[in-house]
């Protein structure tokens, strides 16, 4: 079968394949020189299970409210005349009831359990090599609030098989030892062996390689005008190359992997996709004192980051790097980087490790991640026959990737999909 793939993110990179596995002729399609070079660029690095508690739960009402209008809050609504972005802050308030987060949590798990089991087969199968590390992911918190919070949500997550063990203070320093300088302030912690780390943006280039080598095509920057339906179906899409020349490209069956973007396309097909661009923030910065840099990959609830330390392989001329990437701004399209934002992760960074990067040398980056009010992503088929989802998958893209790549490569292959989860027209 001849599969377009819309999209060269981490989304759609895994989707093609995995559908070339399975036999298909895929050309991947986007809009950009290279792949990964969006949201895939610069995100956190985590393949994290344990980070399945969706930003809609039944704390964050108030905590909306305390934060609105601050410029360096870790969830920012900058409110617009923008029906969609109203529309999607109500349908997030649904889902912030206590039985909605339990559902979206058991979602959110089975997903990425599957998906990191997944891309740990394909480590063993392929030797994708990615700056990955596998010491586990280690939440920490500074409040007894925030700390007591998470217990529940840890508590249904091991009931799920996520085995997100609470810890003592002491024992996340034992763990981390670059928390030291903060075990005073330190309420505890909770800690999952099995989660992981590494550069996405590599292991997506790297598996453009893989595809590469079983015939994929990929043609980048052909911008994706629009979707053509025709008898009820997909007929083709309309897309302009480089030079501006108008193209129709034609295929068996359409997967939507464009990330913030698929909802534009999707509209004028009739179907409404509940997705919203969340603009995120990361900082990389080289190392400066390795005995002060974190080497477990950590994540800090309370002002919704996560810290990452990128060290390349063996013989690479690449530099050992700290990535912390989180909070969220939900302002349109809109990306321009915001100085405050950027500033207040810096100071953040410094409190917790003083003199672990070289902040002189700090880079910013800031990426819309197709967020869904609910935080569980669109996989499966639309209602045309011959498009399928694969989107929405907010701050989890890089830990859900490959169950969803494998997954929706399935479903388009008339296969049932190896994990129970809630996908879309099945």
């Amino acid at each position: 079968m001849r599969t377009i793939v819309l999209g060269s993110g981490l989304l759609g990179v895994s989707s093609a394949y995995f559908l070339s596995q399975l036999g298909h002729e895929v050309t991947v399609v986007d809009r950009q020189a290279t792949p990964a070079a969006e949201t895939s660029f610069a995100n956190g690095g985590q393949i994290s299970v344990s980070h399945a508690e969706p930003w809609a739960n039944p704390g964050a009402p108030i905590k909306l409210l305390q934060w609105l209008g601050k410029e360096d809050a870790p969830l920012l609504f900058r409110l617009r005349a923008d029906m969609r972005q109203w529309l999607w802050g109500l349908q997030f308030l649904r889902e912030c009831t206590p039985a909605r987060t339990r559902h979206n949590i058991q979602q959110i798990v089975r997903l990425g359990t599957y998906s990191r089991d997944t891309l740990q087969q394909l480590r063993r199968d392929t030797g994708i090599s990615y700056d990955q590390r596998t010491q586990g992911i280690l939440h920490f918190y500074t409040s007894q609030k925030e700390f007591e919070a998470a217990l529940t949500p840890a508590e249904q997550m091991r009931a799920l098989g996520c085995e997100r063990r609470v810890v003592s203070a002491d024992e996340a320093v034992a763990l981390e030892p670059a928390l030291r300088h903060i075990r005073a302030r330190l309420a505890g912690a909770t800690y999952t062996a099995e989660d992981e780390s590494g550069d996405a943006n590599r292991f997506a280039r790297e598996l453009v390689k893989l595809c590469e080598a079983q015939g994929v095509k990929f043609l980048m920057s052909h911008t994706v005008t629009a979707l053509r339906e025709a008898g009820g179906q997909i007929d083709h899409i309309e897309a302009t190359d480089a030079e501006g020349r108008f193209q129709r490209l034609r295929a068996d069956a359409y997967v939507l992997a464009m990330g913030s973007v698929s909802p534009v396309l999707a509209k004028p097909l009739g179907i409404n996709l509940p997705i919203y661009p969340a603009k995120g923030y990361s900082v990389t910065m080289p190392v400066k004192d390795a005995a002060m840099a974190h080497q477990v990959s950590l994540t800090d609830d309370e002002y919704k980051l996560v810290f990452s330390r990128l060290t390349p392989v063996a013989g690479s001329d690449g530099t050992d790097r700290l990535r912390i990437a989180g909070t969220a701004e939900l302002n349109g399209y809109d990306r321009d980087l915001n100085r405050v934002r950027c500033e207040a992760i810096v100071r953040r960074v410094e409190a917790l490790f003083p003199g672990a990067g070289d902040t002189t040398q700090a880079s910013f980056w800031t990426g819309l991640r197709p967020a869904t009010p609910s935080n569980v992503p669109l996989i499966g088929k639309s209602k045309l026959p011959n498009l399928f989802l694969n989107t929405g998958h907010g701050t989890l893209g890089w830990t859900h990737a490959c169950g969803s790549g494998k997954s929706i490569a399935r479903i388009v292959s008339g296969k049932a999909a190896e994990v129970d989860f809630a996908f879309t027209g099945v």
